[in-house]
């Protein structure tokens, strides 16, 4: 059982899944459509130029995860590569011969000095530039513009039975967790918040979601 507390948004005990209902209303779809039209025209410039200083290395500047998305079907998640080529190999390296960096990553999947990182994609990051690909992402369904972020297959079981809650609705470019510190939490806030995102849900709780994003990604909450 986890207590979380986001004023505005969410105070709740979150203990099972039992009422992981499905987010099914309209009005939310159709503000991820007009939204994520209206943002992609906007940042189309920006895009453009974030794709040409990425491929001055040689490599591909979208980058595509497998992700677990509702009901459990997997998309290709899209971002703007934030890493060196071989990123895969060097994770694998470090992980081999770095224990702290191990534990780290065993425990939030995430590591606060990576070195697969490039400058750019630091920058990306710590912006939240590398996540404008995946406004296509909603535009396609895959996606909403709330919701608990994707995860990966192997992140599945670490939700236990509250997977249930992250099945209910589309993972979000933004949610609970990302304005609630992101990685800044432990892995086990991250599931509470997932799980009260969904059991607490109202349309005009995905609005108050998005304008407290705005000021959280320009102080780049958690961001890294």
């Amino acid at each position: 059982m986890a207590v979380i507390s986001n004023p505005g948004l969410v105070n709740v005990q979150v203990a099972g899944s039992d009422m992981a209902v499905p987010i099914r209303d309209p009005r939310k779809r159709a503000v991820d459509i007009v939204i994520a039209i209206t943002m992609l025209f906007l940042a189309l410039p920006v895009m453009l130029i974030i794709v040409a200083l990425i491929r001055r290395d040689g490599g591909d500047a979208l980058f595509g995860h497998e992700r677990i998305g509702e009901n459990g079907r997997t998309f290709r998640c899209l971002k703007f590569r934030s890493m060196v080529m071989n990123a895969d190999e060097a994770l694998k390296t470090l992980l081999e011969r770095d224990e702290a960096a191990r534990e780290e990553w065993v425990s939030t999947r995430k590591l606060r000095h990576d070195p697969r990182i490039t400058r750019l994609g630091r920058f990306l990051r710590e912006s939240s530039l590398d996540e404008l690909p995946q406004l296509l992402n909603v535009l396609f369904g895959d996606m909403s513009l709330v919701g608990p972020r994707p995860i990966v297959r192997d992140e599945v079981e670490r939700y236990g039975d509250n997977i249930a809650y992250y099945y209910a609705t589309r993972p979000g470019l933004t949610g609970l967790w990302q304005v609630s510190g992101r990685s800044d939490t432990s892995y086990e806030q991250r599931v509470a918040l997932d799980s009260a995102y969904v059991m607490n849900w109202t349309f005009s709780k995905d609005v108050l979601i998005l304008l407290k994003t705005i000021p959280a990604v320009l102080r780049h909450d958690g961001a890294h």
